[in-house]
């Protein structure tokens, strides 16, 4: 990042969309630790940390008398970062440890944003509950950029002097960005399936919109209270049904799970609804050209055309209502089928590209003001991160689990997957007055995989 006039550096289009009133956006990452927690050596593991070695963490975010934001730099006070919590989050002893950070986050997404006198990030210490939380606009990285920052700081618990490896779940764009060798049939797709994508894309953000259901969000549904609720799964058991589907990705059994567990919960809620409705999502996509993690020395200096920030882009991913009873493995061809399309198509680039367009050359009202339509008109958000592939440590500290989600959405349900040590961690953030019972959601998801597995492995039999 090189300095303007010595003093203020502009935010690129994506940081200048994340910090709009309708679209502000702050990731929170929730991290478990086995031991009680040191926090001289949290202090001191941040002040000798990469992450203040980038700009963005040690500038305010000011705006011109234009209105235009920038980022000044200025003295970063760990002290005012770090805020800590003593006491329990509850005293009510019926409620678990995991649902009273749930809570605690879901209150966050909501009523909680950064100050702005001060670099926006902060960490919360929950001293009674062996975690802390990460909280970090977005107009600052990406989960990707995150996720390498935060690498970065880690250790291997069977190897301290060996930083992480990363695999599990994948990335959205692990499998996305692959392409095979170019031939005129594939041409032809791309050109094809890139028009379609596109102009539903386009039409989604004028006027089409998913039909209502038990699930619907819309217009200001953004500022409503939240609940919070986690699905649990295996990696193992991810793998054992993308063996059984010829072909298939981690991300193709995610969807698929995703479509099938909503359908069991508006079979539970919802009688009207209608076979082969659809319900259509938003998913994340890296467009780094080395989809997945990258060391975060790398992102910082630019190299290979890997870079920090912003640099994802959308996909409308549609998932269809089917009725109980049918073979729960369809969903995850359904998913795969569509999926394949999708890696076919420029629709993530697009979505980039077009929305830097709109910020660059009609500003920041006429950009939110599109980006806002379309998640009204859609259903549900999604994205996933690969984490570490072994157990790690932070501060010396072995992590028991990694979390992520964020600041609400005019969805009724946002969905953050994040994978660690052979688990996958999905946070269920749902508008409380839409969806009551998040739990219930959450067993949807965990018996749909629960199902797929059965079928898996009564087919390899």
């Amino acid at each position: 990042m090189e300095e303007v006039d010595g003093v203020n550096v502009p935010l690129t289009p994506a940081g200048r969309l994340f910090v709009q009133p309708k679209m502000n956006q702050i990731i929170n990452f929730v991290l478990g630790v086995k031991n009680p927690i040191n926090i001289d050596a949290v202090k001191s593991e941040i002040r000798s940390s990469i992450m203040l070695q980038h700009p963005r963490f040690y500038s305010l975010l000011v705006v011109d008398s234009n209105g235009r934001e920038f980022w000044r730099r200025t003295q970063v006070n760990v002290d005012r970062h770090l805020i800590i919590r003593h006491e329990p989050l509850t005293d009510e002893p019926s409620v678990s440890d995991e649902d009273a950070v749930n809570d605690f986050l879901a209150d966050l997404s909501v009523s909680s944003p950064l100050s702005t006198d001060k670099p926006l990030w902060e960490i919360h210490l929950l001293m009674a509950h062996n975690c802390g939380v990460f909280r970090v606009h977005h107009a600052l990285g990406d989960g990707i950029s995150l996720m390498s920052m935060f690498l970065s700081c880690c250790r291997r618990s069977d190897d301290p002097s060996q930083v992480p490896t990363v695999g599990g779940v994948g990335t959205s764009s692990s499998s996305y960005g692959r392409r095979e060798r170019w031939n005129l049939g594939r041409v032809i797709k791309l050109v094809w399936y890139t028009l379609v994508f596109v102009m539903e894309f386009v039409m989604r953000s004028l006027w089409l919109k998913d039909k209502r259901t038990a699930v619907s969000g819309g217009d200001g549904v953004e500022l409503w209270p939240r609940k919070l609720a986690t699905a649990k799964f295996g990696i193992d058991d991810m793998k054992t049904v993308k063996n059984a589907v010829g072909h298939a990705t981690l991300n193709d059994v995610l969807f698929g799970l995703v479509s099938c567990g909503l359908s069991k919960y508006l079979d539970i809620q919802s009688a009207k609804a209608q076979e082969g409705l659809q319900i259509t999502g938003l998913a994340m996509v890296n467009l780094r050209p080395q989809p997945g993690l990258q060391e975060f020395s790398k992102l910082l200096s630019n190299k290979m055309g890997t870079r920090f920030g912003n640099q994802f882009g959308m996909i409308l991913l549609p998932v269809y209502y089917h009725k109980s009873g049918a073979d729960p493995l369809q969903f995850v061809r359904r998913a795969k089928a569509m999926i394949d399309k999708k890696k076919q198509s420029l629709e993530a680039l697009f979505s980039y590209k077009i929305g830097d367009f709109v910020m660059s050359y009609f500003g920041p009202k006429l950009a939110c003001l599109l980006n806002y339509r379309i998640v009204c008109n859609t259903t549900f958000t999604i994205s996933n991160v690969i984490g570490p592939r072994e157990e790690i440590t932070i501060v010396g500290n072995p992590v028991t689990y990694m979390r992520v989600n964020s600041t609400s959405l005019p969805h009724a349900i946002t969905v953050h997957m994040m994978s660690y040590a052979g688990k996958a961690d999905m946070q269920i953030l749902v508008a409380k007055d839409i969806i009551p019972e998040p739990h219930l959601l959450a067993k949807c998801f965990e018996d749909a995989l629960s199902e797929m597995k059965e079928v898996a492995q009564a087919a390899t039999k």
